[in-house]
């Protein structure tokens, strides 16, 4: 199957109305256990106008072991960027919609953009979760399939993803029996085994009915 490589149609056409355009994709929303991150790029009209860095994809259509350096050139490209978090206890006590959220507007906060109310925001999805917990009103613009077919979401999913998995790796060592390094925290056989086993560590997701997650490993 051939992978059509994202374009920035629609953020040249956005560009027209700002200077400035944010793009975010978030990583981690169906995960057992870890935190939910939202990654955030911020481009204006000449990165618009340059080349897609080479390989860039939706995060989940690059091969692990390219998603570092594809992600290093998505950084490199961008004028800015930024991870957001929000962890497995803010999940369960606000619910994982507005955690994104809350996510989403830390990576926003972080992002070296004199006024992200004067810009556009290009968010991958058909739901608008920023708005209800922004303390300023922001353009968002929902677009299905942006980390695919948008070069500034797919990197923001990249930067995100990697950035993610780095810290389920590192978390590891902590609780092995989970196997993080691998499942990253999603529902594969093993995790849900351990679980069984061992119960629910700290990192999480208590509120979850997890003993019924899809495998998806």
């Amino acid at each position: 199957m051939t992978v059509v490589a994202p374009k920035l149609t629609l953020e040249r056409r956005l560009l027209r109305e700002c200077d400035v355009l944010i793009a975010l994709d978030e990583v981690g929303r169906g995960a057992l256990a870890g935190p939910v991150a939202v990654g955030a790029v911020a481009i204006d009209l000449p990165r618009a106008r340059k080349r897609v860095p080479e390989g860039l994809r939706d995060s989940k259509l690059v091969p692990p072991g390219r998603r570092g350096a594809v992600a290093e050139r998505a950084r490199a490209w961008v004028s800015t960027s930024a991870v957001g978090w929000a962890s497995a206890q803010e999940i369960d006590s606000i619910g994982i919609m507005r955690a994104l959220g809350i996510a989403a507007t830390r990576a926003i906060t972080e992002l070296d953009v004199i006024d992200p109310a004067a810009a556009v925001i290009l968010l991958d999805g058909n739901y608008d979760y920023v708005s209800p917990v922004s303390s300023q009103p922001l353009q968002i613009r929902p677009v299905i399939r942006a980390d695919r077919d948008c070069a500034s979401a797919a990197a923001a999913s990249v930067i995100a993803k990697v950035a993610r998995d780095a810290l389920m790796t590192s978390l590891h060592d902590e609780a092995p029996q989970y196997n993080w390094a691998h499942n990253k925290g999603y529902a594969s056989p093993t995790h849900r085994d351990a679980i069984a086993e061992h119960g629910l560590s700290r990192h999480h997701r208590h509120s979850w009915a997890i003993a019924a997650a899809p495998t998806l490993f």
